[in-house]
């Protein structure tokens, strides 16, 4: 199906193919994907049709500008469902015919959902069926339903349906919304908030807070209502395509009266006020200017249209309201799902019934099987969390403690960094318990009284302040360890201190709020001091009776990989993070991190090796004596069903090229005996398990007790995948890992590798619950977020912002006017453009490795 010439945009798409001329010439029945491909159940000739959209509308189409658009339908293939059904039953392999069959019964899915509630890809939502709540500055979160189809085990088709959550604009005025966004107490606070700041007395004026937290709103829909609008006014739907620097008295423009063709020179607010005898109540505040040339409207007579997603990244405010929103018991979520399911009503679709497709609604029963929980090992001594998947650290050593007594260290207080600030006196209390504590836990410390000092406002200074005391007092040692305690939760500052800790001195660093630090607890000690010790070379668990090689007969090397990616709006690079397992157990993890361009998934073949080739020599001297792994295992989060043979094509040759060129002067003998293992892990998806209640697979919450194993049923017909619930779920429905087996030539057995990935969930190193993701994943994930810390861009820049992709858009457009008009832009202007134009992310700052912090676990 062309409409058009291919490259209209899908609304234009979606309004020809809906109009009732066209659907009157073709007929009813008809499956359509929005853009080129459609289904119908009678074959159909090639055919070619003219739909005016004004002559569908009954507008008059004005003089020279044209509104009609063609539609070509031609035939291409046969859907043969035969062909998906000898796929389920193993007689045949996956083919396009099959892809083809799956392709449309998933569209057919979606049309009467899509035409009757809010779609957001595979997920539904409706205001008036679904509950919803405020989370702050505008924004509402809502449940909904999600589902898809998919070819399961067990010689079947079954539907996933879940809950799915999303946040929405509110729809409200657009004055009060606005208020709510910017933070403002109320419209007149709002509107001035609008004037231009300066950070100094001689710098430019650049846009306030404000403003640009304002700007969130462009491309909102919106109606209008005021006094004496028209019918036609009252019914359309606006665009926003800026909220402008000039307010409803500002703004002017040429008024023609109609009777005297008198041309007056007047201000927004005057026109309302001689056309519809309407005073407006805020005519300081910006005028929103739409997507239609030349229209405008003042902000109090905008009304936005409900259910338009929010897509920006949510504030720690709104994060956390959304987490209680969406954190749900499993008897609640069962209810939820059901709502959905309500929703949906697939008995009464009448596309599925018109095709012949029949659903069950009864949720899927399979058997699952229960690993044995595996006990924990301290320094002197073990515990036994059974099923219950929760342990203390009361009384116990760590594994191993700190490699090097702690001599040279001290504390910096950033009381610039929020409302919490504490005096030294409670620093030094806190320092003393924090001492008492560690010695306790086994640590080797030989410095008690570490200096404590109030830092400036200026926290890259703190750091290289406290680095330098720390020099000048303990000549001799290198700074160990730099300790910071924050007023708040301030992101920016918080990345300025890692940044000069890890990249400008290489030296580990500790940062803790000072509310905690006040109250002391001895169980929020204990917490930091898992994460403290990691840093120092310790080890906090391990799991208990497997020999001093844990469970790997031949040399093994673990590496995890993820790839996190910016918000949506911003510029920021992706960041690609790789962990290396640097002991014999699998506890302790190197990490690297690099840019990875903007928002690409699969590792670039230069940051492996950049990365990789590092830890692999390191590997070698310190866990290898010398000699190469027998047994490499890969496992890499983040990768969708698509990018599997990505993985196994693109970055497990590029990490085999590494290994061969570091076994060059051996000749490759020592690379071609490495046995390779790769496995996807991913929460990524729309499973849930509930166990039967009262049954040794469930918890007191009916969530799965750690240690359930799904392998059948939910899983991929034909490939080596299962699903582990790893952890005790502390609130709400827990969420299986699901591990995909892409590679194993070392040939484990399955109960021998599910155990391995299960049982090492209990040595992540800082916690006292097994995790729900392998530790080097985890790790990896960890990584790749500090590596924002180390973007080598200037503080000065401030933080990404989630307008930078629009704020490029429209210096490109002032560029390309001020080359038509033969001007320059601004040094400013120029300086941000080629930031926001450069084809490649920069690589990250380095870590100083003096200290050989980037062997440790500096990221934890």
């Amino acid at each position: 199906i062309l409409i058009g010439s291919g490259v209209e945009k899908r609304g234009l798409i979606m309004a020809v193919w809906e109009s009732k001329i066209l659907q009157g010439q073709i007929g009813p029945d008809w499956v359509f994907d929005g853009n080129r491909l459609g289904w119908h159940l009678d074959k159909f000739p090639a055919r070619q049709y003219t739909v005016d959209l004004d002559e569908e509308r009954g507008i008059q189409t004005k003089p020279g500008r044209s509104n009609s658009h063609k539609v070509q339908i031609r035939p291409s293939t046969m859907i043969n469902i035969a062909a998906l059904q000898s796929y389920i039953n193993g007689k045949m392999s996956m083919d396009n015919a099959v892809l083809q069959a799956i392709d449309f019964l998933d569209h057919l899915m979606r049309v009467t959902p899509t035409k009757s509630l809010t779609a957001i890809k595979r997920s539904y939502y409706s205001k008036k069926e679904t509950a919803k709540i405020s989370i702050g500055s505008g924004i509402e979160a809502m449940k909904g339903v999600y589902q898809s189809m998919r070819v399961a085990h067990g010689n079947r088709l079954v539907v996933n349906v879940d809950v799915a959550n999303c946040t929405f604009w509110g729809d409200w005025k657009l004055v009060m919304l606005a208020v709510q966004v910017t933070g403002s107490a109320g419209p007149l606070e709002m509107a001035n908030g609008m004037k231009p700041t300066q950070a100094s007395f001689n710098a430019p004026l650049r846009d306030s807070v404000t403003v640009i937290k304002m700007r969130k709103m462009k491309k909102l829909r919106f109606k209008v209502r005021y006094r004496g609008a028209s019918e036609k006014t009252l019914k359309q739907v606006y665009t926003i395509q800026d909220i402008s620097s000039l307010n409803c008295r500002d703004w002017k423009f040429d008024y023609k009266d109609r009777e005297t063709n008198k041309v007056t020179r007047m201000s927004i607010a005057e026109y309302f006020l001689k056309a519809y005898n309407l005073a407006l109540q805020y005519p300081t505040l910006p005028v929103v200017e739409t997507t239609k040339r030349n229209v405008a409207f003042p902000m109090e007579c905008c009304i936005i249209e409900p259910e338009q997603r929010y897509p920006y990244k949510l504030d720690p405010f709104q994060t956390a309201n959304m987490i209680k929103f969406a954190v749900t018991r499993p008897a609640d979520r069962r209810a939820s799902i059901q709502s959905g399911l309500n929703m949906l009503s697939w008995s009464t679709d009448p596309y599925l019934k018109n095709y012949g497709v029949s659903i069950s609604t009864s949720m899927l029963e399979t058997q699952a099987r229960l690993l044995a929980p595996p006990v924990v090992q301290f320094g002197k001594g073990q515990q036994k969390p059974g099923f219950s998947g929760r342990w203390r650290l009361d009384g116990q050593t760590f594994l191993l403690p700190n490699k090097n007594e702690l001599v040279a260290w001290g504390v910096c207080i950033v009381n610039s960094l929020g409302r919490e600030k504490i005096q030294p006196a409670e620093a030094s209390d806190f320092i003393r318990a924090f001492c008492n504590t560690y010695k306790g836990h086994g640590g080797k410390i030989l410095n008690m009284n570490p200096p404590i000092i109030e830092g400036p406002p200026d926290e890259s200074l703190c750091v290289s302040n406290l680095f330098n005391l720390i020099l000048d007092k303990y000549p001799g040692h290198k700074p160990q360890m730099m300790v910071f305690m924050l007023a708040g939760r301030e992101t920016q500052g918080y990345e300025r201190i890692k940044k000069s800790s890890d990249c400008r001195f290489g030296v580990v660093s500790q940062c803790m709020q000072n509310a905690h630090v006040r109250r002391a607890q001895g169980q929020y000690i204990s917490n930091v001091l898992m994460k403290f010790n990691a840093k120092l070379g310790g080890t906090t668990c391990r799991v208990a009776g497997k020999g001093p090689t844990g469970h790997f007969k031949v040399p093994t090397i673990i590496v995890g990989a993820d790839v996190s990616h910016a918000a949506p709006g911003s510029l920021q690079p992706s960041m690609a993070a790789v962990t290396c397992s640097m002991d014999k157990l699998g506890c302790r993890y190197a990490a690297a991190v690099e840019s990875n361009g903007h928002r690409v998934e699969m590792i670039t073949e230069a940051n492996l090796a950049s990365m990789l080739k590092p830890l692999f020599r390191e590997w070698m001297a310190t866990v290898g004596a010398g000699r190469m792994p027998l047994h490499f295992m890969y496992f890499r989060d983040g990768v969708s069903e698509g990018q599997y043979q990505h993985v196994i094509q693109q970055e497990l040759k590029d990490i085999k090229s590494i290994w061969r060129k570091l076994d060059e002067p051996q000749q490759y003998q020592n690379y071609e005996k490495i046995k390779f293992t790769v496995v996807v892990a991913s929460k990524r998806h729309h499973i849930r398990f509930f166990p039967k209640e009262r049954t040794a697979a469930a918890d007191r919450n009916n969530n799965p007790v750690p240690g359930v194993v799904v392998e059948r049923d939910v899983t991929h017909p034909f490939e080596y995948d299962f699903y582990l619930n790893s952890h005790s779920a502390i609130q709400g429905t827990a969420r299986p890992t699901h591990y995909h087996v892409l590679l194993d030539d070392q040939k484990m057995p399955p109960t021998e590798l599910q155990n391995m990935i299960y049982e090492h969930c209990y040595q992540y190193m800082r916690s006292t619950t097994p995790v729900s993701l392998f530790p080097a994943v985890y790790y990896a994930h960890l990584a790749s977020k500090r590596g924002v810390c180390h973007e080598n861009r200037p503080a000065s820049s401030g933080p990404h912002g989630f307008n930078e992709a629009r704020e490029r858009e429209e210096l490109i457009k002032l560029k390309e006017l001020a080359d038509r008009e033969g001007k320059k832009l601004s040094k400013t202007n120029s300086e941000k453009l080629n930031r926001f134009t450069e084809t490649e992310a920069r690589q990250l700052l380095p870590m100083k490795n003096d200290t050989g912090i980037a062997w440790g676990m500096w990221y934890i």
